[in-house]
């Protein structure tokens, strides 16, 4: 059963608000940079694993940005999906595949498929407060 988290309920340092990011601006916030230390503002989409601080956080249209906290030993509680929380920490560009299949020049049946990088948002958390 979830538990209703009291606003204001802080994990790790307490965040600063100076140069708040909406996690839908973040991307365009980065610009080329493939690192940066920033404070983002959004709603947690699902909490992947407690242990740790392990969720992914809405960017829009259909993007996520993957954050975990930098101190694996903080925990937080699954009821924090759907709450709008603000985050201090490292956002990091990462470029990932779709598959693993063109470094064999195609497919199980001889088939070549093109298959062009992607990019993925990650941000390892310093500290989190919950909004509302």
């Amino acid at each position: 059963m979830a538990q209703r988290m009291p606003h204001g309920m802080v994990y790790g340092s307490k965040p600063s608000r100076v140069g708040l990011v909406q996690a839908n601006k973040l991307e365009a916030f980065m610009g080329k940079r493939p690192r940066v230390s920033v404070s983002v503002a959004g709603r947690v989409a699902q909490v992947t694993n407690t242990k740790g601080g392990w969720f992914d956080v809405d960017a829009g249209n259909g993007k996520i940005i993957t954050a975990h906290f930098k101190n694996n030993s903080i925990n937080i509680p699954k009821s924090l999906k759907n709450r709008y929380i603000v985050m201090d920490g490292v956002a990091q560009r990462q470029m990932i595949s779709d598959d693993h299949q063109h470094y064999a020049g195609g497919d199980s049946r001889g088939h070549s498929r093109p298959s062009g990088p992607r990019h993925l948002l990650s941000f390892e958390v310093k500290g989190l407060v919950v909004e509302k």
